[in-house]
Order: structure tokens, then sequence, then C-alpha cells
């Protein structure tokens, strides 16, 4: 099997929780596969958003593209409901003036059904994710 994008909203992944919306840029933008779309904060940190896959998927490579990210912690959980998240990656981002922050991270232990993003903290007011693409497999079909 080759992995695929488990990411995107055309595979059935959703944004089922953030911490702040705008209209203009809402969470959805993470992952609807769309260079031009992203999700802002609205000041205040931290903030973090969950994107569920509706299945169990292995991961092997996560990219982040992100703007004025200082922090950002990634917890994963593999239960059924958006529970039981554990610690999994936490990264200091370095600050890109004038262009997109792309975090690449190589994963291991990857197996989760639900991803959360937390952006501790940030390099001003407000920060924004342009997407997350996370290359690897559907293992099953939550049961």
């Amino acid at each position: 099997m080759r992995n695929i994008d488990v990411c995107l909203s055309s595979e059935g992944t959703e944004v089922i929780l953030a911490t702040s919306s705008d209209e203009k840029h809402p969470p959805e933008n993470i992952i609807d596969g769309n260079p031009e779309t992203f999700w802002t904060t609205t000041g205040m940190f931290p903030q973090e958003f969950i994107i569920c896959f509706h299945k169990h998927v292995r991961i092997e490579r996560l990219l982040i593209q992100s703007y004025f990210v200082r922090t950002l912690r990634i917890e994963k959980s593999t239960s059924k409901e958006p529970v039981d998240f554990e610690q999994w990656i936490e990264r200091d981002l370095v600050h890109t003036e004038g262009q997109l922050q792309n975090e690449e991270i190589m994963v291991h232990d990857g197996h989760a059904t639900y991803l959360r993003f937390i952006i501790v903290s940030a390099f001003d007011h407000f920060a924004s994710v342009h997407s997350v693409s996370a290359a690897g497999i559907a293992v099953s079909n939550l049961s």
C-alpha cells in the first residue's frame, strides 16, 4: 500500500474542534488541500484544533505549514472518541519573516484516530495554520 495524505477532507477527515474561528478563515481550511486558505487564531494562547480521521491510521510523516507559530505540541489518541490523548511531539518552530513555516516531522508510533494540535505560544498576537498533511495509510475502520 502506498501512503496518501490522510489529513485531507476528501479522505473523510474532519476538524471537529477549534478554540477560535474567524468566518473568513475557518478551521476546515487546514485540511481542504488548498494552499491559498488557512485557519487563524483570534489571539490569546494556547489555541488548539482536533483532527478526526474516522478510522485508524498509521502516520509516517507530518508536514505543518503555519505562520507565527512559536511552540507546537501534537497529541494523539487511538480511542473511538476524542479522549485519552497522549503527548506525541513538541517542537519550537523558527520564525520565518514573510514566508510560511514548513515543519516536516518524521514520526514513529504514528497510530491515531485523532490528532490534537496545540499552539502553545506564538511570535505575534495571532498565528495561522495553512495546512496539515500526514503521509500514511488507513489501517482499519472504527468498529
